[in-house]
């Protein structure tokens, strides 16, 4: 598949080439598996003089032994004698910095926790001492939100404040992926766009597999997702086991819960029979797996609180695949692929309203996005889009069916934010299928 998009973060990349040109410049980069971060940094550095580096949980020397291999070949130098020791070979690449500019990137930096803790004290030490005088563009990026953070983010960690640069990258947006199946296939339906966005929102990897295994319809997607031998079975087990380790068993649980429609701690401690406040705050502090929601307009100390699976492909996956993973083991994946027929419909809306409101903040002027309902759960509105400069408010309801909806109703509940929107102008639409 061709190179999508990321202009803005090329651009920022292309900067921070630039810049070291003169002085030295040390980015970091932060996404999910499989959305793109190498793909992403390779392109940005495409002619030019670089070394890529990926970490694997090897032994110091056998990693070291390959890198200096790589590390010959890139700068066109000779290492004599074999260094065993990756500090080392840090030091090697800084010091050959101050004579010539070059790219250095280290995939899942992370992962160096692993191989020796001590190397992380040891690049903030060599960093410290060159980076003055060296001419080098370095990038590490990782996966693994909760290590990327505490190596970069937590006060006491060697490495915190030495950062030029930090980027999160983000999924394709709505309009990225209209582009996407465009191209694939022109005559594309808006259930096919809703069934990519359901499944991959956005996620370069999935969005890949789709289209190269020319699954361009909704029921050819979820038959590639939900068949034997797909890559995507066992997708959600090989991103998070190395996340949460051995408490990973209650952090599924509690993510089935949520995808399933468990959206408050009461109903989820119920049933999982404990407390789960410290689970959910390291799921949406951590690990960036769930989001906290309040309706629109609430007071910051609000208790009407909602959690949410944030990412489209981990809320499926939790949500069909993981309950139903007996059927997998049986082989009776044409089971599984007609009960989720059978909940599409019903589930799909829930992702329909996330796609208006990702489409809403991406392509109009608004300083706001979000959704309303009240201290019972009642009374809900599926969109609230505000410009708070203009003072204009968007009112939308999105249903599969655009003629279930009654704007007249939806008036109605608006009433309920009455005091909220009284110096508003607002405007009312219906939102459906055939308005993606």
């Amino acid at each position: 598949m061709k190179f999508y998009n990321r202009k803005k973060e090329l651009a920022l990349l292309s900067n921070m080439r630039k810049q070291s040109k003169e002085s030295a410049c040390f980015t970091m980069m932060i996404g999910r598996r499989r959305i793109g971060k190498t793909a992403l940094l390779i392109e940005s550095v495409r002619d030019t003089r670089f070394i890529y580096i990926f970490i694997t949980r090897k032994s110091e020397a056998l990693l070291c032994a390959q890198y200096q291999t790589a590390i010959e070949e890139a700068l066109g130098i000779r290492i004599f004698g074999e260094i065993r020791e990756f500090a080392k070979l840090f030091e090697l690449l800084m010091q050959h910095a101050q004579k010539e500019n070059f790219t250095l990137i280290i995939d899942e930096f992370q992962e160096l926790m692993y191989v020796n803790p001590s190397i992380i004290s040891e690049i903030q030490r060599i960093w410290d001492s060159y980076h003055t005088t060296a001419k080098i563009n370095f990038i590490v990026c990782g996966s693994v939100y909760s290590m990327m953070k505490k190596i970069f983010e937590d006060r006491k960690e060697p490495l915190y404040g030495r950062l030029t640069c930090k980027i999160m990258l983000q999924p394709f947006t709505t309009s990225v992926l209209k582009e996407i199946l465009n191209d694939y296939a022109p005559g594309y339906s808006p259930e096919d766009l809703l069934c990519l966005y359901l499944l991959t929102e956005g996620v370069a990897k999935y969005v890949t597999l789709l289209m190269e295994a020319k699954a361009f319809t909704k029921s050819k997607m979820l038959r590639y997702t939900l068949s034997e031998g797909s890559p995507l079975l066992t997708e959600g087990k090989d991103m998070l086991i190395s996340e949460f380790g051995k408490d990973y068993t209650t952090y599924f649980s509690i993510l089935s819960l949520i995808a399933e429609g468990k959206t408050t701690q009461k109903e989820i401690d119920s049933i999982i029979g404990k407390n789960t406040g410290s689970y959910l705050v390291n799921l949406e502090e951590e690990y960036s797996l769930i989001q906290k929601l309040k309706p629109m307009f609430a007071k910051p100390n609000s208790r009407i609180i909602r959690y949410l699976l944030q990412d489209n492909f981990l809320r499926f996956w939790f949500r069909f695949i993981f309950p139903n993973n007996a059927l997998i083991e049986l082989n009776k994946n044409e089971m599984l692929i007609n009960y989720v027929n059978e909940q599409y419909n019903q589930y799909s809306g829930f992702i329909l309203e996330k796609y208006f409101r990702e489409q809403t903040a991406e392509c109009e002027d608004v300083t706001d996005v979000g959704n309303y309902w009240d201290k019972s759960g009642e009374n809900e509105i599926d969109l609230i889009a505000l410009n708070r400069f203009n003072k204009t408010a968007l009112i939308g309801e999105v249903k599969r069916n655009k003629k279930k909806i009654s704007i007249e109703i939806l008036k109605k509940k608006s009433e309920a934010l009455h005091k909220e929107l009284l110096n508003y102008q607002l405007s009312f639409k219906a939102y459906s299928l055939e308005d993606m």
